[in-house]
């Protein structure tokens, strides 16, 4: 399963979302789809624990977790840093 698969996998668990986590854009507003602050912490803990890593404080903030697309960068970031 790829980054972008896991990551909707984890907006439909996770997110609270109003729409399906597949029919969204990569860049589709999440917050717009109904996903809150509350929610967004499940899913960073989600996506912590999927992908074995930890966001750093000077990623936690809305626009990292804003959209399939920021988050998929972020987590390419996080692993690049660790390999």
């Amino acid at each position: 399963m790829d980054v972008t698969a896991k990551i909707r996998r984890i907006l439909k668990e996770h997110g609270r979302l109003s729409c399906d986590a597949d029919t969204l854009a990569l860049n589709a507003d999440l917050y717009e789809a109904g996903m809150t602050s509350h929610a967004i912490v499940n899913v960073m803990l989600a996506l912590e624990g999927e992908f074995d890593l930890e966001f750093p404080d000077h990623m936690l903030k809305r626009t990292v977790f804003d959209s399939i697309s920021s988050i998929s960068t972020a987590i390419g970031e996080l692993q690049a840093a660790a390999a």
